[in-house]
């Protein structure tokens, strides 16, 4: 129930932003978003592609490239950049506020979060009069899979 709130919110946030920028309302836009309210993990544009061509849309990757940036203006997906491997990105609206490790030899994320990043920001704010935005953190190493 409360992922089709969600998807129900995310799908009217959009629809105002195509509005008052006066861009196509295309079911194309709006599929994706379902797609990527349907998921609760960080996906690649190839992963979208694939999914969406298995549900028979015809949608190319430019579409879904072009997409994901309007959603990341509207602030309803965040994009990721884990080193040299292809951006992921993952939904915004309901992401609880979260930092990533990454694994350099498999790729794996490991979501967690820590009260103490989250002073830290405060302090380092409240000490420059900083208005922040959003933050990213990631912690590069090997996770335990690869450690053996």
């Amino acid at each position: 129930m409360e992922e089709e709130n969600n998807k129900a919110i995310a799908k009217q946030i959009l629809t105002e932003y195509l509005q008052k920028k006066e861009y196509r309302k295309t079911p194309e836009r709006y599929a994706i978003l379902d797609e990527i309210y349907s998921r609760d993990d960080h996906f690649t544009i190839e992963d979208i592609f694939i999914i969406m061509k298995d549900n028979y849309y015809r949608v190319s990757k430019a579409t879904i490239y072009n997409t994901l940036e309007l959603l990341m203006e509207c602030d309803l997906v965040i994009k990721h950049q884990f080193g040299k491997n292809a951006a992921q990105f993952e939904k915004a609206l309901t992401s609880f506020k979260h930092d990533h490790l990454i694994c350099v030899d498999c790729g794996k994320i490991i979501e967690f979060y820590d009260s103490g990043i989250n002073s830290i920001i405060s302090n380092a704010t409240k000490t420059y009069s900083f208005q922040p935005v959003h933050h990213s953190f990631y912690i590069y190493g090997v996770c335990e899979e690869c450690e053996g």
